[in-house]
């Protein structure tokens, strides 16, 4: 009889894809990391080989809010076909309103003394504190404008951008130029946010002070916290009856509008909620660094943040999660080593990604040499005969 021949998908690479038990050890390392780390900070003597120092706890504490950012792109790139270029926007509106808070907390300990005016407003010779101000002296409702501001800019771009049915690379150059846009305005010192110089110099955060290596691992275990319950969260919207309409909008928008759903409004929203996580992921960010200023508006950052996500492979969370690790970890290592070759390096990583692993880390785990003919070997059934993908 003729041998028969079936496509299956690799085992390993639908494990590494789709499989709960892949969501289970993501969230599982990153709870262990919210454990781990700061008993290892708090408990361990600093001569121990186990002991991981304050300093770099702050500083996996900034990665894990980059692969948050990088969650959100990953979220409408990687599921619905949007490439934005301008995510470092919502990324720094959230940090701003989570700055201002830190500001007004400073009060009468600032440089200038002044009980109600951030330093720079006194030093800018300000009479009053701006109207939109107002409010950010309540951690609450601070944090409901981190998610709130990014928000809302993410619903009145996208409600224009996909009602005018604006795709592909003309959308990403609209991302792109809505963020250098908002650079530039908060440069300008009459904006109220600091000018180019933005918001540092904080004192503490509910109370607690954000220099003690307490309230350091305090933020990193809440940011590997909140990483997890945003990964949960991306996973639960992908495997809905929502998730699939977006793979569908992604794959052949045409045929969906064809068969009568409106896609501009599923676009609207997982937009709009990809907005909302950046702006957290800045919120947790501004804290941990002790600065906000315009920089973060740089259209370069969120071209970087794509970056990441291609490089840990797209359409698969975790995957942007490892990417956004990895390269934060070669930055802050070849910055120091090699800082004049940094931008050469990154560039010809992207340019490696897209032609030799076009899916990523993620993605090409199967296809490694042995790999892939290892787990076919072990489920293809006598007689029958497996091609790749």
């Amino acid at each position: 009889m003729a041998s028969m021949t079936m496509t299956r998908k690799p085992l390993f690479a639908t494990f590494l894809l789709r499989s709960p038990m892949a969501a289970l050890l993501t969230v599982g390392l990153l709870v262990a990391a919210a454990i781990l780390v700061p008993l290892s900070n708090q408990l361990l003597p600093p001569g121990s080989a186990f002991h991981v120092p304050t300093h770099v706890v702050s500083l996996l504490g900034k990665y894990l809010c980059y692969a948050l950012l990088a969650l959100s792109v990953d979220l409408i790139w990687g599921y619905c076909g949007i490439l934005s270029l301008g995510h470092g926007a919502f990324f720094a509106l959230g940090g701003y309103a989570m700055g201002m808070h830190l500001m007004r907390q400073i009060g009468p300990r600032g440089v200038y003394r002044d009980p109600i005016l951030p330093d720079f407003m006194v030093f800018l010779n300000w009479k009053e504190l701006p109207w939109y101000w107002h409010g950010f002296d309540s951690f609450p409702f601070a944090l409901l404008m981190t998610v709130l501001v990014p928000g809302l800019l993410a619903f009145v771009f996208g409600w224009f951008a996909f009602r005018s049915r604006v795709t592909g690379v003309y959308l990403s150059i609209i991302t792109q130029a809505m963020t250098f846009a908002l650079l530039l305005a908060f440069f300008r010192n009459d904006m109220g946010f600091g000018g180019n110089n933005g918001m540092t110099d904080f004192k503490e955060l509910l109370g607690f002070n954000l220099q003690a290596s307490s309230t350091r691992v305090a933020l990193f275990s809440i940011s590997a916290l909140v990483l997890a319950a945003a990964y949960l969260l991306c996973r639960w919207i992908i495997a809905s009856r929502l998730g699939r309409v977006l793979i569908a909008v992604r794959d052949a928008e045409s045929r969906v509008r064809f068969l009568g759903y409106k896609v501009e409004f599923y676009k609207l929203f997982v937009f709009t909620l990809s907005g909302m996580l950046a702006g957290l992921a800045g919120a947790l960010y501004v804290p941990q660094v002790g600065i906000i200023n315009p920089s973060e508006f740089s259209p370069a950052n969120s071209i970087e943040v794509v970056i990441w996500v291609a490089v840990g492979g797209r359409g698969s969370l975790h995957g942007a999660i490892l990417g956004a690790l990895l390269v934060n970890f070669a930055k802050s290592y070849f910055t120091s080593a090699l800082p004049d070759a940094w931008l050469y390096m990154l560039g010809a990583l992207f340019i490696a990604v897209t032609l030799f692993l076009p899916r990523g880390i993620i993605g090409a785990m199967p296809n490694f040499p042995g790999m892939a003919k290892g787990w076919r070997s072990l489920r293809t059934p006598p007689g029958v005969e497996e091609r790749a993908p």
